[in-house]
């Protein structure tokens, strides 16, 4: 599914109308879409309250567009004008044509009229501002969102719908003017928009939909930012004939652990057996070995010479580099730590001019990536970089805030610039290709926001990679896949006290659970 900028939607409508396919058309499907999806969530809604909060433009349209429908099977429906529209305006004389109050804000003497309609409301439409330029909100507009949200804050059980955006939320950026109400529920119309999934943005968009308003096939092909889906997941992951052997699903070497982070070699080379990888070998400091073997009991060892205890010594990348010709992924950096002959170790590998299997660095090895001047014509192989906001920027040089302000476009203006695949974690973990495109994952599950579960998800993604799958189908897959078990872990215990060991048992069953298409 795509996801598109307020620009994009209007360039993909215009094209619509080309195509034959009206604005006025367009309109009609989404009112209907949404005055459906009410119906299905708030049925019965003979007799019930309904306000619909209309405002000048499309939005508000598509507002008038629901309370007709809603006011045929049964809504007790008030239309309540926010600022005047433009005459002629046929939506707004149908209504009146069928008898559904009109009010308007011009008329409502200290809003007292909207006041009493809030103070009943069972489920509120917002259609007052969509996804136009930003403006500040003032005037009486602003005091008729202040009073929504003052209204929502005293009455909880009022459920409020908001049509493609909340009104005053940026559609590009998720930014939101102060007076912009929180949503429990957003309908968007088309496609996401790429503000919904910002940064903070979820707080205001409540639980995100998308309905369909009739829009032609094919008409957003040219749009490079997608949603992760089942239905476009389910294709990449690897065949499992029932007459493979372990050979046929490929080998993992996974480079990780030290002395202070034994559990991020643990976590990650089990990862990569749990989806499905045939062989893991672990390359680790040896003086760890024992302690992650007596947890790991699967993976092969590779132990490596030290400088002190759980330091890698530099010339142990040798070793590293002799084995490589037999393994078909590569795991660099979980829980290696930042001791000075321990980045000289992973410099020595990524930048020894060997060429490698596909790769992914993580953790560590994206920090002395960071720490490396020109580290893109050092590092040239096609690899897969997993950073959280704080490694992405110490690798691009900006602030953690700003990263998180504009997590998509410096994701994707990175892959392009460095020519890697960067996949930069998070709410909504970003997926960013070199030629462009990128994608969003679905998830955002505070349960994931604690130690390990990084390690777990790039030991899931060479997993991938040791069984054949793309580099560029690897990365999103890998990230469904463990968003999906996350899901799951969180349906059994909460997302309080969750921790990254409990997503590994969980990996297998979100395979199966995508695959025959059970993903909840």
């Amino acid at each position: 599914m795509k996801i598109v900028t307020a620009e994009q939607m209007r360039r993909i409508e215009d094209r619509s109308e080309a195509q034959g396919v009206s604005k006025d058309t367009l309109m009609e499907h989404a009112g209907l879409s949404v005055a459906r999806y009410i119906r299905r969530q708030f049925s019965p809604l003979v007799g019930v309250p309904v306000p619909v909060l209309v405002g000048p433009g499309n939005n508000g349209g598509d507002g008038l567009v629901v309370a007709r429908h809603l006011h045929r099977w049964g809504a007790r429906v008030n239309v309540y004008i926010c600022r005047d529209r433009r005459a002629p305006d046929a939506n707004l004389n149908i209504v009146r044509d069928m008898g559904i109050p009109v009010i308007t804000a011009s008329s409502d003497a200290g809003l007292e009229r909207l006041s009493a309609l809030l103070g009943e409301a069972h489920v509120l439409v917002d259609a007052v501002l969509g996804i136009g330029r930003l403006r500040p909100i003032e005037g009486i507009m602003r005091d008729i969102l202040l009073l929504l949200a003052r209204t929502k804050a005293s009455s909880p059980d009022m459920k409020i719908l908001a049509i493609d955006v909340p009104s005053g939320m940026d559609a590009d950026s998720g930014d939101a003017d102060p007076a912009c109400p929180a949503a429990d529920i957003t309908l968007s119309m088309g496609y996401p928009k790429v503000g919904h999934y910002a940064y903070g943005a979820a707080s205001r968009v409540g639980a995100l939909d998308v309905v369909d308003i009739g829009l032609p096939d094919g008409i957003d092909d040219d749009v490079p930012l997608s949603l992760m889906t089942p239905d476009g997941m389910r294709p990449l992951l690897p065949l499992r004939p029932s007459d493979a052997h372990k050979g046929s699903f490929g080998k993992a070497l996974v480079v990780a652990g030290s002395l202070n982070y034994i559990g991020a070699a643990y976590l990650s080379a089990t990862a990569a057996t749990r989806v499905g990888s045939g062989l893991v070998t672990l390359a680790l400091p040896a003086s760890i070995q024992m302690a992650v073997a007596s947890k790991a009991i699967e993976p092969t060892y590779l132990p490596l010479a030290e400088s002190s205890p759980g330091v890698a010594l530099p010339t142990a990348a040798n070793d590293v580099l002799d084995a490589l010709d037999d393994y078909d992924s590569l795991l660099l950096g979980c829980g290696m730590g930042q001791a000075a002959d321990m980045r000289r170790f992973m410099a020595a590998v990524m930048y020894a001019g060997k060429r490698l299997p596909p790769a992914v660095i993580d953790a560590d090895g994206l920090n002395t990536l960071a720490s490396t001047r020109r580290r893109w014509e050092r590092f040239s192989a096609a690899a897969i970089l997993t950073p959280h906001p704080g490694e992405m920027a110490r690798l691009t040089g900006k602030s953690a805030g700003a990263v998180q302000a504009d997590r998509i476009g410096i994701a994707t203006e990175s892959a392009a610039r460095w020519n890697k695949i960067v996949v930069l974690k998070g709410a909504h973990t970003v997926v960013a290709l070199p030629d462009g495109n990128a994608m969003l994952s679905p998830f955002t599950n505070p349960g994931l926001a604690t130690a390990g579960t990084g390690d777990v998800l790039a030991g899931s993604i060479a997993g991938l990679l040791s069984q054949g799958v793309s580099p560029e189908h690897a990365a999103p897959l890998g990230v469904y896949l463990h968003g999906l078990a996350g899901e799951r872990v969180r349906d059994r215990l909460g997302d309080t006290g969750m921790v990254a060991s409990d997503l590994l048992p969980e990996l297998p069953l979100a395979v199966r659970a995508l695959r025959e298409g059970n993903c909840g």
